[in-house]
């Protein structure tokens, strides 16, 4: 049986997108990462779904608190 959790980390992707006010829209995805991994040793940036904006934009990885 695999060990729950392992040496994952979770970690929040913010978007961002703004609004037409120039504020940011503040949507974000939680997910998880491997921080063992020699290959995500910078932060993550990923091209997601923003429904706020209803586009496509990029997500910057940030420490959960």
């Amino acid at each position: 049986m695999a060990k729950r959790g392992g040496n994952s980390i979770f970690i929040k992707m913010v978007s961002t997108a703004t609004k037409a006010d120039g504020k940011k829209t503040g949507y974000f995805y939680v997910t998880r990462k491997n921080p063992k991994s020699p290959n995500t040793t910078e932060k993550l940036e990923m091209r997601r779904y923003d429904p706020v904006v209803r586009q496509h934009v990029i997500f910057k990885e940030e420490k959960m608190k």
